[in-house]
């Protein structure tokens, strides 16, 4: 699977979010966007960065910058994630992995001795030209925001 890099145009995607509607990467032409693939909604480690970008997207949007997530889950479930923790962005579903595997996040993971397949907590700092500023692959949950913060002050 090909990681994205800085200078990389960002892949296409439209998607439902938690409230059904659809949302595209080119909504946000002329934006900058923090793209960022969790898990599962309702895990501590999702909920955790899913709170912790929520309450920064004002900072965030004062430099910018929209913020959206993504998992495999449906739109059901990201709505009951959305609504349970107050969470104002959208969260796509993206149950058939297109996306995922378009960013190169759709991985063979291991966990206690089993393999499957799933989702690399990752994030993506996209310009207004819709071209990847940064990748943050393998992203630990509390490291998201400082990362996006630090690449997003450096300009």
């Amino acid at each position: 699977m090909k990681e994205l890099g800085p200078g990389m145009e960002a892949p296409d995607f439209t998607a439902l979010d938690q409230e059904g509607a659809a949302v595209s990467l080119s909504d946000f032409a002329g934006q900058k966007l923090l793209l960022y693939f969790y898990p599962k909604a309702n895990t501590p480690g999702c909920t955790v960065q899913a709170q912790i970008l929520h309450g920064a997207k004002d900072d965030l949007r004062g430099l910018g910058t929209f913020v959206i997530g993504v998992s495999p889950d449906t739109v059901r479930r990201q709505k009951n994630f959305a609504v349970k923790y107050g969470l104002e962005f959208p969260l796509l579903s993206d149950p058939e992995h297109e996306i995922a595997e378009h960013y190169g996040v759709w991985r063979e993971k291991k966990n206690y001795g089993k393999t499957y397949m799933g989702i690399l907590r990752s994030a993506f700092l996209i310009d207004e030209a819709g071209m990847v500023e940064q990748a943050w692959y393998n992203v630990k949950a509390k490291d998201t925001l400082p990362f996006a913060l630090s690449a997003l002050q450096e300009e």
